[in-house]
């Protein structure tokens, strides 16, 4: 069922301009503090060179951006959009001196001072034109209601072409009021974004911070990426040579030994001998096949073999719950991608089937916008949580390496579902 808004009545667009009046008011009366900011800021840098010049500098400097910080919030609420703060960071730690440098290196720190100037105009015509529009036109509309107040031989001059001298002519004033009111309720809109857009504008980044800013965002999730990668690669070798040394290596010691029994006994006692080798071939076999599943849990056969989709079918029918599988791939992820994705969903099933206790799960691959998207979920009892140490941060973490996100959704008494997205391009099957 669909809900359809209500129209916007001439009732509703004029209450809506009612509201602008006391934000118009409050910014006519900051633009004049302003000037008293700028003020205080010129009157403590002419006292740089005395030893009170610095802190009363730095003092300014603070009261100039709370200031500021008020005027972008103001701004973000009339444009509709956040307004971010620009400066360059100090820290807490920094002694005066230090600060103050900082702070007069910084090109935001001119540039409001330079918008204290700009809003003392801008900002006094804007909000002025806002309140005197409405009040004016109030004052025409109303005229014949008030008119036999005004002392008698007094004229009234109309926008400066007509003369009130009467109640008759007071009469011709309520269309005027009319068509200024609506004037009003056309424009003053137009001027509150307009001193926003200013506002912004000067206060606001530039656009060459905001490409620092996301440059060095980018460049510590890289690090962050990095970091990760290696912490991950350095965890599956040890995972690695713990399962060889627990493993195989162990099953190919205790292979020696009994070879080398059966070799001292071969002679004395054949019967020992046989028994001997028949472990040994017992033992091959166990090293074998724990060999086997190591190479699988580095890259599985069926996945270089028949790709992801063709691995993901696979594990649904070893999956112990019933699996659902949708896959839509119009290609080939990259190896690294796919081995990435392929455990992180095998690890999601694995859970799926120990801590669950679902009926049956579902499988959904996709690839769209250059994103690789899968949706692993159950009918389980849910609780499921990223935390750390858990298999499921082990995951997100694996996933990092990529610049992949993974995402749980699991209340209590389900369903669970697990959100994986990877960037990447495919190769056309």
């Amino acid at each position: 069922m669909s809900v359809v808004a209500p129209p916007i009545t001439l009732v509703s667009r004029m209450m809506m301009r009612l509201r602008l009046v006391p934000v118009a008011l409050g910014l006519a009366i900051a633009s004049q503090l302003g000037v008293a900011v700028l003020v205080f800021v010129i009157v403590a840098a002419a006292l740089i060179p005395l030893w009170v010049g610095v802190p009363a500098v730095i003092a300014a400097m603070a009261l100039c951006r709370r200031f500021a910080d008020v005027h972008r919030s103001v701004a973000g609420s009339l444009l509709g959009r956040e307004v971010p703060r620009p400066y360059r960071p100090i820290a807490r730690t920094d002694n005066w001196v230090t600060r103050f440098r900082i702070a007069a290196a910084d090109p935001a720190t001119w540039r409001d001072l330079s918008w204290l100037l700009a809003n003392a105009v801008v900002g006094v015509l804007c909000s002025a034109m806002v309140l005197g529009l409405l009040f004016g036109g109030l004052f025409w509309l109303t005229m014949p209601l008030w008119y036999g107040l005004v002392p008698e031989g007094v004229v009234i001059q109309s926008f400066g072409i007509w003369e009130v001298r009467n109640f008759d002519d007071s009469l011709w004033m309520v269309p005027a009021g009319v068509a200024e009111l609506i004037f009003w309720g056309w424009l003053s809109p137009r001027l509150m974004w307009l001193n926003a857009a200013v506002t912004a504008g000067l206060l606001g980044p530039t656009e060459t911070a905001v490409a620092n800013t996301q440059l060095t965002t980018r460049v510590a999730q890289l690090s962050e990426s990095r970091a990760v990668s290696v912490d991950t690669h350095a965890s599956e070798l040890r995972r690695i040579e713990r399962d060889l040394h627990d493993g195989a290596q162990a099953r190919l010691v205790a292979l020696g030994m009994s070879l080398g029994m059966a070799e001292e006994t071969v002679d004395d006692n054949p019967e020992l001998a046989k028994q001997l080798l028949a472990e040994a071939r017992e033992s091959t076999n166990t090293a074998l096949a724990e060999l086997r599943g190591l190479v699988r849990g580095i890259l599985p056969p069926v996945l270089a073999d028949r790709g992801l989709e063709g691995a993901l079918q696979a594990l649904a029918l070893a999956s112990p719950l019933p699996v659902q599988v949708a896959i839509d791939l119009p290609g080939r992820p990259p190896e690294p991608v796919e081995s990435a994705v392929y455990f992180a969903i095998a690890e999601a099933l694995t859970n799926t089937a120990k801590h669950g206790a679902a009926d049956h799960a579902w499988l959904r691959l996709s690839y769209s916008d250059g994103r690789l998207v899968a949706v692993v979920g159950d009918d389980g009892r849910g609780g499921a949580d990223v935390e750390p140490g858990g298999g499921l941060h082990g995951l997100e973490r694996r996933l990092a390496a990529f610049d992949g996100v993974l995402l749980v959704t699991s209340p209590l008494g389900g369903p669970t579902v697990v959100y994986l997205e990877v960037p990447c391009a495919l190769t056309p099957p």
